[in-house]
């Protein structure tokens, strides 16, 4: 399946970024931790040159507890920060205003030093489609301040939102780029719902998710549907099919129903901590 999904109010939206970049001193960039190379927008590096950055390993209750820590080490050896969060339960949250002050000190300190006190700094929040930027900023300011959703391209324009004195934030829309080069990446966005569901194929995309429990996380598969498992994706789909009682008329497997199951179980996390990519791959 080719990977590929960039409708026509990201270029806006892009441009948009371009030109309030020049607005803010910091990034504030979230990844999902389950993907976080893939779910990065190479855009935002050329968006965030010459300001402060922080990245923001979200949904990282979903990922690999080891692989949070060896990604946290990977980008700051990168030069940004980095906090992992849970944007919807508010896990990491309060470390964010801390670590905001620590990455901006030198703005704050050349403010203070020009007799400017308590100006807030400004704070761009960037990052691809369903990544989980307006859930942050709403469990980040305690309310409800942007609007969220469970698909891709809920948030279409920009707002500030202001957080106290010291911060400011500026939502914006996720943007993905125009094309792949590596269609793993595409492959992997797919995955934790940052390409609309709506183009692609679910029995693919659940073949692709058991070939990678398969590989790295041998007996996940087992142990939630619980079956002998096979090394062959679609003979494991056709076992889920019979342990989950999917069939079609005349008793043939219902592959789709049966691949949505293992979709939800993954992205959800009901198929357990699961990390798709590691930091050797990106060195």
């Amino acid at each position: 399946m080719n990977y590929q999904w960039y409708p026509g109010h990201m270029t806006k939206a892009k441009r948009m970024m371009q030109e309030d970049a020049r607005l803010i001193d910091l990034i504030i960039e979230l990844v999902d931790a389950r993907v976080p190379m893939s779910s990065r927008n190479p855009d935002i590096d050329e968006i965030g040159k010459n300001k402060f950055r922080i990245i923001l390993l979200n949904k990282a209750d979903l990922a690999d507890p080891q692989y949070n820590l060896l990604w946290a080490e990977y980008f700051k050896n990168k030069g940004f920060f980095v906090q992992e969060i849970n944007s919807r339960s508010g896990a990491g949250i309060k470390n964010i205003q801390p670590l905001v002050q620590e990455a901006c000190r030198e703005k704050i300190e050349r403010d203070r030093k020009r007799g400017i006190i308590n100006r807030p700094v400004r704070a761009m929040v960037a990052g691809i489609p369903n990544v989980g930027k307006s859930t942050f900023i709403n469990s980040f300011a305690g309310k409800a301040c942007a609007k969220t959703g469970n698909k891709p391209g809920v948030t279409k324009g920009k707002q500030w939102i202001r957080l106290n004195k010291n911060l400011e934030l500026l939502d914006t829309p996720g943007i993905l780029w125009p094309k792949f080069e590596d269609q793993k990446v595409g492959e992997r966005l797919a995955l934790i719902g940052s390409i609309n569901d709506e183009i692609l194929h679910v029995d693919e995309l659940a073949m692709a998710v058991i070939s990678y429990l398969q590989k790295d996380y041998p007996g996940y598969l087992q142990e939630r549907y619980q079956i002998e498992g096979s090394e062959d994706a679609y003979q494991t789909l056709e076992e889920i099919c019979i342990s989950r009682r999917c069939f079609q008329k005349g008793e043939q497997p219902d592959i789709l129903r049966a691949s949505a199951f293992v979709m939800d179980d993954f992205r959800s996390g009901k198929l357990g901590k699961i990390t798709l990519e590691h930091p050797e791959e990106w060195q």
